[in-house]
């Protein structure tokens, strides 16, 4: 028996009511740190400002929560989560798995991502031409460092690693490539925030700021401050403020303005000297004035 089939052999949710009109909601479902969908320049013949397609919508939430919550989730809990009704939810869980989006257990009760979703994330990364383009100065940065190097990309509220490089002095193998991160806890997201002005970064941040360490920065203002220095000496640090124990630096890409992608250095506290320190912030200047000539077109 399929997954897909075991999850049908309890029998669909009893059907519940959801009048054709109404409206979808707003933000119960999206996750706090979701940027704002672009919208698609109109077809010829068609309504300048379409409305969105609600199960295209509701898939996409639905995906984006699976990302966003790793492992496999119950119907009920995913329902609590988005706030969407039973029945469609259900359908719609049904059908993704049949498609290979979403997959289940043996139970065929309880959902997680699908590896289709993989094959798709990892086409966007084959296909950027900046990873492409970066790939000769992470792997310089890496020998000149010998230490965890780093290629994010800001995404609303957030930073999503595009490439990695693992530390010399690891034996296990280590890669957060796909993974996303709150821009206010690592170097990668303040560099990048550093290239926004003021007000550009207050609109940008969340209303409030998850502390993922004891170290975090949480309060706003105190986070704008920081940016201030950011700017003046050209690049970001982490101070255990996304993990404990491991210091971060990030400087921005700047072939945009205000800057997309950033790189980072990460090297546990215990093994940075002043020595090191300075090692790591020239080969990250060096890495950023090598990848904004390769970029400079992109």
């Amino acid at each position: 028996m399929t997954t897909a089939d075991a999850a049908g052999t309890a029998g669909p949710p009893a059907p519940e009511p959801e009048p054709a009109t109404a409206p979808e909601p707003a933000t119960a479902a999206a996750p706090a740190t979701a940027p704002a969908p672009a919208t698609a320049p109109a077809e010829p013949g068609l309504p300048a400002a379409a409305p969105p397609v609600k199960s295209a919508v509701r898939t996409v939430l639905l995906l984006e929560h699976f990302a966003a919550h790793p492992g496999l989730h119950s119907l009920a809990d995913i329902q609590s989560d988005l706030s969407l009704p039973k029945s469609s939810l259900y359908m719609l869980l049904r059908t993704l798995v049949n498609l290979g989006w979403v997959e289940t257990d043996a139970t065929g009760t309880r959902y997680g991502i699908g590896v289709r979703a993989l094959l798709v994330g990892s086409s966007y990364i084959d296909g950027d031409e900046v990873v492409a383009a970066a790939r000769p100065s992470l792997d310089r940065l890496s020998d000149d460092t010998t230490e965890t190097i780093h290629l994010a990309r800001l995404d609303g509220t957030s930073v999503v690693y595009l490439a990695t490089r693992p530390s010399r002095h690891y034996l296990r193998p280590f890669t957060r490539v796909g993974r996303r991160l709150p821009v206010h806890s690592t170097a990668l997201g303040k560099a990048l925030l550093a290239t926004h002005t003021d007000e550009e970064v207050r609109r940008m941040l969340p209303k409030r700021l998850e502390a993922v360490t004891e170290h975090t920065i949480t309060d706003r203002e105190r986070l704008v401050e920081e940016l201030a220095l950011v700017r003046e000496q050209g690049y970001a640090v982490d101070r255990e403020e996304n993990t404990l124990g491991l210091r971060c630096f990030g400087v921005a890409v700047p072939y945009r303005t205000p800057a997309r992608d950033a790189v980072s250095c990460s090297v546990p506290v215990a093994r940075l000297t002043e020595d090191h320190e300075r090692t790591i912030k020239a080969a990250l200047f060096e890495a950023r004035d090598r990848l904004s000539v390769v970029t400079r077109r992109m």
